[in-house]
């Protein structure tokens, strides 16, 4: 005979209602995006402690209780990129050793990201390593804003959103230049999927590629830039997912004029702005640069024609979609 409810333990009928709970945290690097991510999303950081000990050595403790909590926890690797990386995984094995239920990795900008394949012989693939080392660290989904290519998204063992920034970018050049006759140009053959899309979201104009060689043994160098496609008397807009040295995208912003275009307007991700990527970029023959705010950019690499864009909304609509179980797709049209 089954025991009735009254003679079961007190413990046996207990159910414990499942409870969300959102926290956003900010590393070091880039505190100004995720206080703006934060405020959108209608809460505050993490009161953090975090500082470097004299021997470089950081330490992380959060200031209250993250027990059962849905975790987000934004950095942007940004320089000093070693640094950032270190401070971000032992925020996540801080977040784990104290029970939170979830722990999502915010990068703005992912680090190493362009090495994420073997040109050479005994060469690494770092995109792959760090990929690896979250893992470990404890993150269970990764976000992450233009990648430098897609199979990135194969390196993390666990869901990963892939933001685009295209639809930021493209409204503000859609505003501003749509009235003209336009071309969208990519930097080099490999990209020119992106392109494509970007062709679509101005109204299917005309497409052009950089046919360019680059010398594997120097990195940030190319050699030679042909235009392959019709940009005469066109305003040209040349996309790249992010800005380093400037070398590359300024090389193509002239060899596109000498190509006989009207204008040349650069619109890119991430501005990493490496010297002397400045002076390139204001001696070069773009009229505008447009970039976002995944990395942050010093007052010094500031200049006449710089444009900064907010990534801040598409963030945190996405860390809404994810805290909410939604679809993080849905914000791109059904393509994410």
């Amino acid at each position: 005979m089954k025991d009735s409810k009254a003679d079961r333990p007190k413990s046996a009928n207990i159910r414990k209602k499942p409870k969300k709970q959102l926290m956003v945290f900010s590393g070091r690097s880039h505190p100004g995006l995720a206080q703006e991510v934060a405020a959108l999303i209608g809460t505050e950081l993490v009161p953090t402690s975090a500082y470097n000990f004299a021997n470089g050595e950081i330490y992380v403790r959060y200031e209250e209780s993250v027990r059962g909590s849905d975790a987000f926890v934004i950095q942007s690797h940004a320089a000093p990129i070693n640094e950032a990386i270190m401070e971000h995984l032992i925020m996540i094995d801080a977040l784990k050793r104290a029970s939170a239920k979830r722990i999502t990795v915010v990068m703005p900008f992912y680090g190493y990201a362009r090495q994420d394949k073997k040109h050479r012989g005994r060469e690494p693939i770092s995109a792959r390593l760090v990929a690896d080392m979250f893992k470990a660290a404890g993150a269970d989904r990764l976000i992450a804003v233009d990648l430098h290519t897609d199979q990135i998204q194969g390196f993390f063992d666990g869901p990963v959103d892939h933001l685009m920034a295209q639809p930021v970018l493209s409204e503000y050049v859609s505003a501003k230049y749509g009235d003209q006759d336009l071309a969208v140009v990519s930097p080099d053959a490999g990209r020119i999927k992106v392109a494509e899309q970007w062709s679509k979201r101005l109204g299917g104009v005309p497409l052009a590629f950089i046919h360019k060689t680059r010398d594997i043994n120097q990195p940030n160098q190319t050699v030679a830039n042909r235009v392959v496609g019709d940009v005469a008397g066109r305003v040209c807009i040349l996309v790249d997912d992010m800005i380093d040295t400037a070398g590359t995208i300024t090389k193509a912003a002239d060899a596109i004029m000498e190509a006989g275009a009207k204008d040349v307007v650069i619109a890119a991700t991430h501005a990493i702005l490496s010297p002397p990527a400045k002076q390139r970029l204001i001696d070069c023959a773009a009229r505008e640069v447009i970039v976002t705010n995944t990395l942050p950019i010093a007052p010094e690499n500031e200049f006449e024609g710089l444009t900064v864009l907010s990534i801040a909304p598409l963030i945190s609509a996405a860390i809404k979609e994810v805290f909410e179980d939604g679809s993080v797709t849905s914000l791109f049209g059904g393509r994410a």
